[in-house]
């Protein structure tokens, strides 16, 4: 008898393996930031190299394991909602087939921890395991809709999500502007 909640631990991983890899990326960055301004021999006199070290980890890592979290949030609502609108299963059985692609994220993330030093290749494996989990997802509900049905959940998911970045990035652009306007230069 196979367990449907075998899986169910891998999402978790997942968004700790994200997490971890772009946390130790950008503690590097920000150790070589303090250094550069003079700030990090400072430090090292309240604190040791290896707790300054750890609470950079600790609160990057926690950073983005929410934000990791949240967009996950947001996909699975969008993923349901959509097939709430297209999909004629009302049974729940669609979202069960589709659960086994949680193996895709728990790949790309344990190949993010070799691009440690590269924050391309770690944004590139998690663009590539969406765009798998996508198809993956798309193949596996494909046979509950209709051509119709199933042009429209492929349109509302590029949309929503072509429109939060771009409100995401429109939201940065403008504050990043009041900053800049903000101070006497």
């Amino acid at each position: 008898m196979k367990n449907t909640y075998l899986t169910s631990h891998f999402p978790l991983f997942s968004i700790l393996l994200f997490s971890i890899s772009l946390s130790i990326y950008m503690e590097n960055i920000i150790i070589e930031w303090l250094s550069d301004i003079g700030l990090y021999t400072g430090m090292l006199e309240f604190f040791s190299e290896t707790g300054i070290k750890l609470t950079l980890l600790f609160l990057l890592t926690l950073f983005y394991f929410m934000v990791f979290a949240a967009l996950k949030l947001i996909a699975d609502t969008m993923m349901e909602l959509s097939l709430l609108f297209f999909s004629k299963d009302e049974e729940g059985n669609e979202l069960r087939k589709i659960r086994g692609g949680t193996w895709i994220y728990l790949i790309a993330s344990c190949c993010s921890l070799l691009f440690i030093t590269f924050p391309a290749g770690i944004g590139a494996s998690f663009l590539l395991a969406t765009v798998i989990y996508f198809i993956y997802f798309v193949y596996n509900v494909s046979e509950s809709m209709s051509g119709t049905g199933l042009f429209g959940m492929i349109f509302f998911h590029i949309s929503f999500w072509c429109v939060f970045v771009l409100a995401v990035i429109y939201a940065a652009i403008r504050l990043y502007n009041s900053i800049i306007n903000s101070l006497l230069i």
